[in-house]
């Protein structure tokens, strides 16, 4: 009995450990996100003519313009303030939650989640380094407003000032590339149709990034694009859609151990 008591000290010990390594991880992942975004800022100029680029392409490839689709809401104050609190507080706490969840119900496919969030980081901090673009709501000339700051609730302060974020690195969108990415992850721990629910995150994402002024329609294309890089650099650990069944993975009466989290 006391060796088996000392054995299931030690099991929890490592345990214990992994989780702390892992949140120590992803900790420095969202630390990395934040600070990246500081290290590329200053870039005014460059970053206003790239947004009249931009904004220049998309009219020439007669996607829809986001100034009209901000108006059609503004005067919808209620959907509005929605928008701007989705934009605020869905972000993080989603991405974080649903890392949680994986590292305790599916490690593998946890494991696949944390390399992609972070490989995907890692490529959009490069491209926002040497490609600085405003974002939407700063086009004045476009008519299109800062829904945060108009409405609330605001998440960037003045760009002269804020000394938090990097208002100027829209390309790539992360907020839709970390959306796609969750809603990949829950989908292939789903079973049967519901798991094509899980995509309602990612589309709901990409209207409040237009919607509030944050985002152009390409920022969007280009990290679906460089989504697609980073899938082939990072293997997949499950199939999605695929749930295998407690009691086919053991009897019933057969004792139940945590899941084996794999190795980093």
């Amino acid at each position: 009995m006391f060796r088996r008591d000392r054995l299931g000290v030690h099991v929890n010990g490592i345990a214990i450990r992994r989780a702390l390594r892992e949140f120590a991880l992803v900790a420095a992942l969202f630390l990395a996100y934040k600070l990246g975004r500081l290290l590329v800022d200053g870039h005014v100029t460059e970053a206003m003519n790239n947004a009249s680029a931009v904004w220049d392409f998309e009219r020439a490839l007669h996607l829809p313009s986001e100034a009209g689709i901000q108006a059609r809401l503004l005067s919808h104050e209620w959907w509005v303030r929605a928008a701007n609190t989705f934009y605020a507080y869905v972000h993080f706490p989603a991405t974080a939650a649903a890392l949680i969840w994986m590292y305790v119900r599916r490690p593998e496919t946890y494991l696949w989640m944390r390399r992609t969030l972070a490989t995907l980081t890692a490529f959009a901090l490069v491209i926002h380094a040497l490609y600085p673009l405003a974002p939407p709501r700063m086009l004045t000339f476009a008519g299109i407003v800062d829904t945060g700051r108009l409405f609330g609730p605001s998440v960037y302060g003045s760009p002269s000032s804020d000394t938090l974020s990097n208002q100027y690195a829209a390309m790539p969108s992360l907020h839709v590339g970390w959306a796609v990415v969750v809603a990949l992850a829950l989908m292939a721990t789903t079973a049967g149709w519901k798991r094509w629910l899980w995509l309602a995150h990612p589309t709901i994402t990409l209207v409040v990034v237009v919607v509030t002024g944050n985002h152009y329609w390409v920022d969007a294309i280009a990290v679906l694009g460089l989504l697609g890089v980073v899938h082939a650099l990072v293997p997949r650990a499950a199939t999605p859609g695929v749930v295998i069944p407690a009691q086919r993975l053991a009897p019933a009466s057969a004792t139940r151990t945590p899941p084996s989290h794999p190795r980093t």
